[in-house]
Parts: structure tokens; sequence; C-alpha cells
């Protein structure tokens, strides 16, 4: 569930209230959150190998 609605479902005022009730994280949830990164980093090596660029950033872009 969105953070935010069980924020309004609870009546909280604080966004941080809800998160320290609800939210327990232990060593699984930080190594399954390691591995997305690294899949993302290895999606972005692809992405580069592919099109033969690197990250796309501001100066690659002009105001009209």
């Amino acid at each position: 569930m969105n953070p935010k609605t069980l924020q309004y479902l609870m009546g909280h005022s604080d966004i941080g209230v809800t998160l320290n009730t609800y939210t327990h994280l232990g060593l699984e949830d930080a190594v399954d959150e390691l591995k997305r990164v690294e899949e993302l980093e290895n999606a972005r090596k692809e992405m580069e190998k592919i099109n033969g660029e690197g990250t796309v950033s501001q100066k690659m872009f002009r105001a009209i």
C-alpha cells in the first residue's frame, strides 16, 4: 500500500509516524534492494551498448 494512503487512512498528520509504525526492514529487504540496483545498472550498461551513448544530461538539450 502506498504510505501516503496509509497515512490518510490512519489519520496520521506526519508521514514519519506512519512509516515508523508500519514499516519494518530486515537484511533480506536490503539484499533485495541491492539486487534491484544491480539490475538497474546492468540495464543502463546494456542501453549504452545499444545506443552508443552515455547517460542523458541537461547539456544534451537546448532551450528554444
